[in-house]
């Protein structure tokens, strides 16, 4: 008996370009699409600044915030995801919507921010990382001791509701937070004191 080796779900664009295109999306241990509800949320609280923006997702799995943004217009999306089947199927999927305006890195996110953006900083930053795995804080630490963030960058942080304790830098000032089940997302605008 051979294994199915394709595509168990599906991740669907709310808005923009690509409205209510379906994409592909493997189940994979640990992968868990930020819903349609918490990504309305997120998109429209940052419904002004999307378009012409530099966006980096650090965690992808499915890739539903990089794709959401690239759909509304963002700029540029540099996108790092872990597992070699979920990058493999992202980059299938910027293929399929024609999208040149992504990289996708298969990489540990620790690692790759650990080495310092060697470019232009990004606009607007997605941190939602696998839960209780202690990322959270070591990702937003990397971002900020890194130089990652553009000034005026909004970061978007996604984890468990459980969370004790979430350390962020004194240039983050927090805009919005709400809950919805086991999840708790924030996000941030880092200000250049």
């Amino acid at each position: 008996m051979s294994k199915n080796k394709s595509a168990s779900g599906q991740v669907r664009i709310i808005s923009g370009q690509w409205r209510s295109r379906k994409l592909p999306i493997h189940d994979l241990e640990g992968l868990r699409p930020t819903t349609d509800r918490v990504r309305e949320t997120l998109f429209n609280w940052l419904s002004g600044d999307i378009s012409g923006a530099r966006v980096l997702d650090c965690f992808a799995g499915s890739g539903a915030l990089s794709l959401e943004a690239l759909s509304r217009y963002a700029n540029y999306a540099r996108i790092f995801e872990l597992q070699t089947s979920a990058a493999k199927q992202l980059q299938q999927n910027l293929q399929t919507l024609k999208c040149e305006t992504a990289d996708v890195i298969n990489g540990d996110s620790l690692a790759l921010l650990a080495k310092g953006n060697p470019d232009s900083g990004f606009d607007i930053v997605f941190v939602d990382p696998p839960f209780r795995k202690d990322l959270a804080n070591k990702t937003i630490a990397l971002l900020d001791e890194k130089q990652w963030l553009n000034e005026n960058a909004q970061i978007y942080v996604e984890t468990e509701s459980d969370l004790a304790h979430l350390e962020v830098p004194s240039s983050w000032v927090e805009l919005k937070q709400k809950s919805a089940g086991q999840v708790t997302y924030r996000l941030f605008q880092y200000q250049i004191d």
